[in-house]
């Protein structure tokens, strides 16, 4: 059946035919037929021929498996081998276009006769023949040979989604939380314990005991207590009798020299870490000052006491073995424990005083410069005054002198000494001084920047 005539669309400018498309919402139709060459112009005065019958559209191979329901929204693209497509076929449409001016072509043999000849139309206008069409089916490709390209596409509809109710602006305010607040981040499976002074001795412990300056200062140390002791002890057994003075006495050449082993040691305790920037991680890791200060002189006191204590307790038991017998001197119980513990507690306690020095100098040689004036120049100078003007000012030099009172701890003093401390003067001394030195560092380095 033909349709009533409708104007064209001009032709592409390559030549080719416009193909019409389909209108929205009619289902998929099966794949057209190759153009048809346009018929020739019926003669107005002959009778229209009658058409012959269509013929019966192919018959379709069945398809192997219908395709599951896809998803909504979703769309099927399945190949088909391309068929010549029969003559007249269901769901085509055939495109005439005719040109004024055109000669008459035959229409081929077996296409039906067109329709009664329509008045002369425009270049470029076409004609539309529409045929029934049946229900779509599914194409399923066949055999190796189809074509790829040739393509259905089904598509179901989509269920629309549920509205969603508008959101208001303003929002009721949250409960306050009452539980403790969740742990944010990485939790150590470590557990944390507050830190106190024993983690700081701790840490110091390890870094005096770790170093090499620990074992070679208390080692000379201990070499020259011991080895002068025993050389100066075996030198006066020679005598026939030493008087009046302590066999115990002897023992202070040796502790002499080892104080000056024992004093670079105090220094390098605190100066070593400025020097080499240590301080700042030692601080980082407990930022009081005040606990780092007075486990270092925990610890430093500490070892020096001990070694100490046991350098001076074997080179007494050795005087008195040697010279106990040439002395009209008694050693009492008093005596034995100034000699070994009291000399041993005026020594550490130097150490501290260097300690302190050091850390208010925050310079290795510049601090250990200074203890050793603090140990020998009083001394010294004292040796140049010789005139009865300074008598006042050498006898005080020469009576709280180091090595003066080292000798008072000793059990005796040097016989052109008058005047000085006397018994345990020297501790309470030493000690108050170390006390002053260690204050006076504690609050330099409060207030200082590493």
């Amino acid at each position: 059946m033909t349709s009533p005539q409708q104007p064209q669309p001009e032709p592409a400018a390559n030549g080719t035919e416009a193909q019409p498309q389909p209108a929205p919402g009619t289902p998929p139709q099966a794949p057209a037929a190759p153009p048809m060459p346009p018929a020739a112009p019926a003669v107005p005065q002959a009778p229209p021929a009658q058409a012959a019958p269509p013929a019966p559209p192919a018959q379709q191979p069945a398809p192997e498996q219908p395709a599951p329901a896809p998803e909504a929204g979703t769309m099927m693209l399945q190949a088909q081998q391309p068929a010549p497509a029969p003559t007249g076929e269901a769901g085509t449409m055939m495109l005439q276009a005719q040109t004024p001016g055109q000669p008459p072509q035959p229409a081929p043999a077996d296409r039906p006769a067109p329709a009664p000849a329509a008045p002369p139309r425009e270049a470029g206008t076409m004609m539309l023949q529409a045929q029934p069409m049946p229900e779509p089916q599914p194409l399923a490709a066949h055999g190796p040979g189809k074509d790829a390209g040739t393509m259905m596409l089904q598509a179901q509809p989509q269920a629309p989604a549920p509205a969603q109710a508008p959101q208001p602006y303003a929002q009721a305010p949250a409960a306050p939380h009452t539980g403790p607040a969740p742990a944010a981040g990485y939790v150590s499976p470590i557990p944390a314990t507050p830190t106190h002074l024993g983690h700081a001795l701790a840490s110091e412990w390890t870094k005096i005991r770790s170093v090499r300056s620990t074992i070679w200062t208390l080692g000379v140390m201990a070499v020259l207590v011991l080895g002068i002791g025993a050389l100066v002890a075996t030198a006066v057994s020679t005598n026939e009798s030493i008087g009046a003075t302590p066999p115990l006495f002897f023992g202070f050449f040796g502790m002499l020299l080892g104080i000056l082993c024992v004093l670079p040691l105090g220094v390098l305790v605190v100066s070593s870490e400025y020097g080499t920037g240590m301080i700042r991680t030692t601080l980082t890791a407990c930022p009081a000052r005040g606990r780092v200060l007075a486990a270092k002189a925990l610890v430093f006191f500490g070892l020096t006491f001990v070694v100490t204590t046991v350098v001076t307790g074997i080179v007494a038991i050795m005087d008195n073995a040697l010279l106990g017998d040439l002395s009209r001197a008694e050693v009492t119980g008093a005596e034995w424990l100034k000699s070994t513990v009291g000399v041993s507690l005026y020594v550490s306690f130097l150490g501290l005083l260097a300690l302190a020095v050091g850390s208010l100098i925050r310079h290795s040689a510049g601090a250990i410069t200074i203890m050793i004036g603090v140990v020998l120049l009083p001394f010294v100078l004292s040796m140049f005054m010789l005139t009865d003007s300074l008598s006042d000012l050498r006898n005080f030099l020469l009576g709280y002198s180091i090595p003066n009172q080292i000798t008072v701890m000793y059990g005796s003093k040097f016989p052109f000494v008058d005047g000085g401390p006397a018994g345990w003067e020297p501790l309470w001394i030493v000690m108050g001084i170390a006390a002053l030195a260690l204050g006076g560092a504690y609050a330099v380095m409060r207030q200082r920047d590493v």
